[in-house]
């Protein structure tokens, strides 16, 4: 372990570990943030945000940019490149994080590592993967920016169907595409996009017993390649964009036996501190059981944490206080 104890280590350095790094610096506490990669996670394969309250448009890469100049002018650290492996907690109340390089003590953690879109891994989804090419995993944050066009969106569970009721709003004709021939969402949901589906004149179709097998274009998606699981059969079905709704994987495997997860290995938390079932680690953003995914709520976490961790800092007992 480092000599230097921190008073807090924020695993991961998306927007929600950024903009716990933020305050927590701000507020004069010493700050670390470990990651993995690069700064952004998902976001900064975002081409165009619209819907961050308070900024009319910017790209994902130009806000991590300014975010992480914001933690490190109130002196945060941020190691790049250091996997964390492991969370724990020394005899003496302090939270050991384990790297793949170096390793850390600190007086309290923050977990923001996110989540991972699960794709299709077809031909073309790699290639037009932003909204502006046209392949997209949100149809809340995208959406608008395909008013008027036709998609076709991919999924069956709870998110692909109530997201394909979102981009009914904006789009011209919405083709979700499930590889069932019933589907796996929540019976008031379904009831809901079949209603929309017999409707006259709707904008929705459903494809059962499809898979898409490429995404096809030139500089943007134009088509993509449907295959009828039941006769065989292939079609070219043009298209302006690309909606994949097939699941998130939370970045969490390193925490099983540390802090408490779901069967979806997402982070288990008082949803009013944030705190985990590990005295002193606090969760923030898309790992978390509740989270709303989106780029909005996802920094508000990581600031509710760092404000949380400022009550834990004061008195260790808190922790075990009602909220």
């Amino acid at each position: 372990m480092a000599g230097d104890i921190f008073d807090v280590a924020i695993i991961g350095a998306g927007p929600a570990g950024l903009a716990a790094g933020l305050y927590a610096a701000r507020a004069g506490y010493k700050t670390i943030i470990i990651e993995k990669f690069a700064p952004g996670g998902q976001i900064v394969n975002t081409d165009r945000i619209e819907n961050y309250p308070g900024i009319d448009r910017i790209d994902g890469w130009t806000l991590i940019q300014t975010m992480q100049g914001q933690v490190q002018r109130f002196g945060g650290q941020i190691q790049l490149g250091n996997e964390v492996t492991k969370v724990g907690r020394t005899d003496d109340g302090l939270v050991t994080v384990t790297c793949t390089a170096q390793s850390y003590l600190a007086r309290a953690a923050i977990i923001a590592v996110g989540s991972t879109y699960r794709t299709l891994g077809v031909p073309g989804e790699d290639r037009f993967r932003s909204a502006g090419a046209g392949v997209s995993y949100c149809g809340t944050c995208d959406g608008p920016f395909f008013k008027g066009k036709e998609v076709v969106a991919v999924g069956g569970g709870n998110t692909a169907v109530e997201e394909a009721l979102v981009l009914a709003r904006y789009c011209k004709k919405v083709t979700l595409v499930h590889r069932r021939s019933q589907f796996r969402a929540d019976k008031v949901l379904v009831d809901e996009l079949l209603a929309k589906v017999g409707q006259k004149d709707t904008n929705l179709v459903i494809l059962y017993d499809s898979i898409l097998t490429s995404i096809n274009g030139k500089d943007k998606v134009q088509s993509v390649t449907i295959k009828n699981l039941t006769t065989g059969s292939q079609q070219d079905y043009p298209c302006d964009g690309v909606f994949i709704f097939v699941g998130m994987t939370p970045n969490t495997g390193f925490l099983a036996g540390s802090v408490g997860l779901t069967d979806n290995r997402l982070v288990r938390c008082d949803p009013a501190t944030l705190c985990t079932d590990l005295p002193g680690v606090f969760v923030a953003g898309d790992c978390r059981v509740g989270s709303a995914m989106q780029l909005a709520t996802a920094v508000g976490d990581g600031v509710h944490a760092a404000i949380r961790l400022k009550d834990y800092l004061k008195d260790p007992d808190w922790w075990h206080m009602p909220a």
